[in-house]
């Protein structure tokens, strides 16, 4: 009998140790970071016995130019470090430790987000706006990623596409609003870092928005898919790519909308077409209306960049006043333009603004506070949305 037990215990440890390299069944810690209160206070834990110095940077902390400040964490007899936060506006937000002064994620939360070649920890502070980030108990809707055929390009390249709850029953067209986003970004940003599934979730189910399609392209034309998920494999990815912003994204957008209202049940009319980006993506949204200013009835620009890098030499960007005057000729239902006071864009769209009120084309304006961030992207798609397919 006890060498059947020994035997026993024998094997469950050898499969133990071996499972163990499998999968992460073991192992971990119990302590809890970031920790939000119910008074939207957050508190930060780091177990670093031998460091000299911890602190926090997070996008909630003021900060000089391009510069992450710091705060400082406290250290108890056992090694662990701690800070706790001022009561916190409702929001996402994304932080990053430095040990010593090495950069380091918290290895007590498993939820990241990557911006560019950035990783970070990410927590909601619920309550408020952030609510809408959340997943919430509401009808949610089905997200794809697919291949589509790009011959402007001449490769195939990937897309992420948002079908709201109950397309997959119905025999109901549905709008569609193209989302695009900002430099060093791709089909995968307005997912993670906009948290744009949840937001239309939300702004649906409460009956603030209408249901809708939500096309969020790569506008990085040289690239197949985001980095990792195409046939270069693993590599760093970078801000900067070629073609980004010299009419190349703009003049083979129509592959995209072909690509969409062949494989889905949609209202191909300029009715149920909406475009809107983020930064780049905002000057995307800006010169492709102008080019094809008979597709889009409702416009968005966030913290847009409004002229192209360097020396583009493409149509695109050919008599910019004559297309604006052509554009609103044909008629438009939503103009909207939002940005943040101190972002680093604010008078380039002041001066784009005194030229739209030269020629009288009429819009919508919407200022905040802060800069070029993903806190006022989220809150411009929010307030965008709804007023969508009127």
């Amino acid at each position: 009998m006890k060498k059947s037990i020994f035997i026993l215990v024998s094997c469950l440890m050898l499969f133990g140790v071996k499972t163990f390299s499998q999968q992460a069944l073991w192992g971990g810690s119990d302590i809890v970071s970031p920790e939000v209160h119910a008074d939207n206070t957050v508190t930060f834990r780091v177990l670093a016995p031998d460091a000299k110095d911890v602190r926090l940077t997070g996008d909630w902390v003021p900060s000089g130019d391009w510069t992450p400040a710091t705060v400082e964490l406290k250290k108890d007899e056992k090694g662990l470090w701690t800070y706790t936060t001022e009561v916190m506006s409702s929001d996402l937000y994304s932080y990053s430790f430095f040990i010593d002064g090495l950069r380091s994620n918290d290895a007590n939360n498993v939820f990241l987000n990557r911006d560019v070649s950035t990783i970070s920890n990410i927590f909601i502070v619920g309550n408020g706006v952030g609510d809408l980030y959340k997943v919430n108990k509401v009808p949610h809707g089905s997200v794809t990623r697919r291949w589509y055929d790009s011959p402007g390009n001449d490769m195939t390249r990937r897309i992420t596409i948002y079908t709201p709850p109950g397309y997959e029953t119905s025999k109901d067209k549905y709008p569609v609003l193209y989302l695009l986003h900002g430099m060093g970004g791709d089909e995968e940003a307005w997912m993670a870092l906009g948290r744009a599934s949840q937001i239309l979730d939300n702004l649906i189910a409460q009956g603030k928005a209408k249901p809708m399609i939500v096309v969020m392209t790569n506008g990085n034309v040289v690239q197949e898919a985001a980095p990792g998920e195409s046939s270069l494999g693993f590599y760093k990815p970078i801000s900067r790519l070629p073609h980004t912003m010299d009419g190349k994204m703009e003049e083979t957008f129509p592959d995209v909308i072909k690509f969409v209202e062949n494989n889905y049940r949609v209202q191909a009319d300029k009715s149920g077409r909406a475009i809107a980006g983020l930064s780049m993506g905002g000057f995307h949204s800006l010169h492709i209306s102008h080019y094809y200013p008979n597709t889009f009835d409702y416009i968005g620009l966030f913290s847009p960049a409004i002229d192209p890098i360097g020396d583009a030499n493409s149509p695109v960007y050919d008599d910019a006043e004559d297309a604006i005057r052509t554009q609103m000729q044909n008629g438009y239902k939503l103009y909207w333009i939002g940005i943040g006071k101190t972002d680093f864009l604010y008078k380039d769209v002041e001066r784009y603004r005194g030229q739209l009120d030269g020629l009288g084309m009429k819009y919508i304006y919407h200022e905040s506070e802060g800069g070029h961030t993903w806190s006022n992207w989220r809150n411009y798609l929010t307030d965008f949305v709804p007023q969508l397919f009127k």
